[in-house]
């Protein structure tokens, strides 16, 4: 659906007014809040998480299996990995067909934004499982072959005495993994990807439904599949993977979703004043009387939306401390 512009936007007199003053304002002040929030509390919870000596181990650890590890002990962790791997082909192959039918401008659209950066979050969740799982039967097999062999010589007991080893603690103890990934920038990485596809999906699909949908059926807007696809598959996928994984999901993380969306609508800004083409969304429209409103109304729901995907966190996380209380480690 493209929507023609009322003005130039590649004229300078279309930037040169009071509406894009305020627009700018309600876009780049959350950005930089953002960044700041970003720079104060992840950066101070990536180094309370490092410690010193055993507890930067111990922490270390812990923040390498949140990446490949499912949240309950009895799921393991090659369910969580062939559930990725299955839904990024989904999503890969929805992405395929659409941009196949409907061509590139679909990037246009925040919509095909949110649906590619789900496809990406489970493709590079499937890789990290894959290396997770991957070093955690190679080494616990090489630990048994090296006990086997010494059998004769290792008492085999819960509690370690004189030269005992406690097998029970090396193989069951939830935060001394022997098969773990390199602790860092990967796994800090798919975290923020974590929290700043919760949000976009929330939006995206919210949107969608709550205020776009009502006014096409409207107006006899034949749907299609891929479009109810596009809407529901990745949100659908993303609560599957929320219930299994053991990711973290901070207030602060808003600060990546606030920055998607304000890199979108600067990549709209520098489109437009490049070339003259329609907008993707009427409200993106500077030229709009109400244009600053339309901003202002869109930079707020983006505190509800990610305090909508934070209860369904809190709440997986209230049941599962009630229905797995041994299990659940999260």
């Amino acid at each position: 659906m493209q929507l023609l512009v009322n003005g130039d936007p590649t004229t300078l007199s279309y930037w040169l007014n009071w509406r894009v003053f305020l627009c700018a304002i309600w876009v780049l002040t959350p950005m930089v809040i953002a960044s700041f929030l970003i720079w104060k509390y992840d950066r101070s919870d990536n180094l309370k998480k490092s410690g010193e000596g055993r507890n930067q181990d111990e922490n270390s650890s812990s923040l390498r299996n949140q990446s490949w590890k499912p949240c309950l002990k009895e799921v393991h962790p090659l369910f969580l990995m062939f559930f990725r791997m299955i839904a990024f082909c989904l999503l890969l192959v929805a992405v395929s067909f659409d941009v196949a039918i409907h061509g590139f401008e679909l990037f246009y659209y925040y919509t095909q934004w949110t649906f590619t950066l789900v496809t990406i979050y489970f493709g590079f969740g499937s890789l990290l499982s894959m290396h997770g799982c991957f070093h955690h039967l190679k080494i616990n097999n090489s630990r048994i072959s090296k006990d086997t062999e010494q059998g004769l010589y290792v008492p085999i007991a819960s509690e370690a005495n004189g030269n005992g080893v406690k097998l029970l603690e090396r193989f069951d103890h939830p935060r001394k993994s022997h098969a773990l990934l390199p602790a860092g920038f990967w796994d800090n990485l798919f975290q923020a990807l974590f929290q700043m596809t919760a949000g976009a999906v929330t939006i995206t699909d919210m949107v969608y439904w709550c205020v776009i949908f009502p006014f096409i059926v409207l107006r006899d807007y034949e749907m299609n599949f891929l479009t109810v696809v596009t809407h529901t598959l990745n949100a659908i996928l993303l609560l599957g993977d929320t219930a299994l994984n053991s990711l973290e999901f901070q207030w602060f993380g808003i600060s990546y979703f606030i920055m998607l969306t304000g890199i979108y609508v600067i990549f709209q800004w520098i489109v437009h004043a490049c070339v003259a083409m329609w907008w993707p969304y009427p409200f993106l429209d500077l030229s709009e009387p109400h244009a600053p409103l339309w901003y202002l109304v869109v930079a707020a729901m983006h505190v509800p939306c990610y305090g909508i995907f934070l209860l369904v966190f809190k709440v997986k996380h209230f049941l599962f401390t009630r229905w797995f209380p041994h299990s659940y480690h999260c």
